[in-house]
């Protein structure tokens, strides 16, 4: 590579980047290097790799990710059962924080001086992006086309691909396509007719899962066995973590689970609607949820869901890497060494239902919930403490 002056630029082979991707090499006179980041999503390396030498690029780095993504990011995620308002599982934002890491990565290696990114200027993800960059690489410049350019519009764009012969798919001529984002754990899709709440989503948008209507008439009965608060296989098979979510995935989106439409507040204060499929994830969380009922004291989970919005806020906000998630993460994987069993679910037409939650944890006593006669619980002592509760009503 000759070029002293390099930019790595973040790029998935479709319309935007390679646009962003011909606009950086007109405006920085630089060798770019195109890395995408392997996560699970809907990937066409040959497609990514012919429309970066077309547009001239010598280095295209195609990196696989997807284990490291799942185990590192997803299943930490999950441990603190962060949901971001009440709904989002946060698909979307977990997936940042590695490919900036990565790109960094890349950067440092090959000596850029600059990385790059396609994020919107309205958008979470250059936030999400950003932070991730400066926490590995504060000295790199960041290029962020979509607040520097005179590009403004949809239009804009496709003229722009027109004069420089960059191919436009067809479904991206003359209207504004979906807004589509995918990985191993979730698809997003936004824009259209969905940025008018009072639009139902149409079913076409559907990736992943089937509607409930059309999941199948008789159930699916499954069990995910956990260890040390994560889990590692399916129907006692150890899988490993990416190959444990696709069959997740397969099995939660068949039966029409894992759909959710949100009107949601964005970090930068704009609400926007999306629709969402995380099918594995969905069973994933209610399962985890499960496995800790029988495996953790009460204090424990309390305090853990006393940090869950907080968690699932900073995660929204780009803040993996912050001092505040590393110190919360702390608190939601105190304990566990001690989440370790099967949970047994039924799935049918959209619902999840727990059957059974095997354990070898002393945390449930069978004794003492018991309502046969025992000696195990001393129910003498609970005059006691609802008086001391009583004299607190007060205090």
């Amino acid at each position: 590579m000759k070029s002293k002056k390099r930019i790595v630029l973040a790029y998935s082979g479709g319309l935007d980047t390679s646009i962003i991707l011909k606009w950086l090499k007109e405006n920085y006179k630089a060798e770019v290097i195109c890395y995408t980041a392997d996560i699970g999503q809907v990937i066409d390396k040959k497609k990514i790799i012919s429309n970066a030498k077309r547009l001239g690029v010598n280095k295209i780095i195609i990196k696989d990710l997807k284990n490291k993504f799942i185990k590192d990011y997803v299943f930490p995620m999950l441990r603190g059962h962060a949901v971001y308002e009440g709904i989002y599982l946060l698909g979307t934002s977990i997936a940042r924080p590695l490919i900036a890491k990565d790109q960094i990565r890349v950067a440092k290696k090959y000596k850029a001086y600059a990385v790059s990114h396609g994020s919107t200027g309205k958008g979470n993800d250059q936030v999400r992006f950003e932070l991730g960059y400066h926490y590995f690489g504060p000295k790199i410049k960041i290029i962020a086309p979509w607040r520097l350019w005179e590009l403004k519009s949809r239009t804009d764009l496709i003229n722009y691909a027109k004069k420089n012969k960059i191919p436009i798919p067809k479904d991206k001529k003359g209207a504004p396509p979906f807004s589509v984002d995918d990985n191993l754990f979730h698809t997003s899709t936004e824009g259209k007719v969905l940025e008018n709440p009072k639009n139902s989503a149409p079913e076409l948008i559907f990736q992943r899962t089937v509607s409930p209507e059309k999941a199948p008439n008789k159930p699916t009965l499954l069990s995910i066995n956990f260890r040390n608060g994560d889990p590692v296989g399916v129907n006692s098979k150890k899988l490993s973590p990416a190959k444990l979510l696709e069959k997740l995935n397969q099995l939660a989106g068949k039966n029409g689970i894992g759909r959710v439409d949100l009107v949601e507040n964005r970090f930068l204060g704009i609400k926007s609607r999306g629709v969402y499929e995380t099918p594995g994830g969905t069973l994933l969380i209610h399962a985890h949820r499960a496995i800790e009922s029988v495996t953790l004291d009460k204090e424990t989970m309390h305090k853990k869901e006393n940090v869950m919005s907080k968690y699932a806020e900073l995660i929204y906000n780009g803040y993996w890497y912050s001092k505040e998630r590393f110190k919360l993460q702390k608190i939601i994987d105190l304990k566990k060494n001690k989440v370790n069993g099967t949970v047994k679910l039924k799935l049918y037409k959209g619902n999840i239902t727990i059957l059974s939650r095997k354990t070898k944890s002393s945390a449930y006593s069978l004794k003492k919930v018991s309502f046969e006669e025992n000696k195990t619980f001393n129910k003498s002592n609970v005059e006691k403490f609802i008086n001391f509760h009583k004299k607190k009503l007060r205090s």
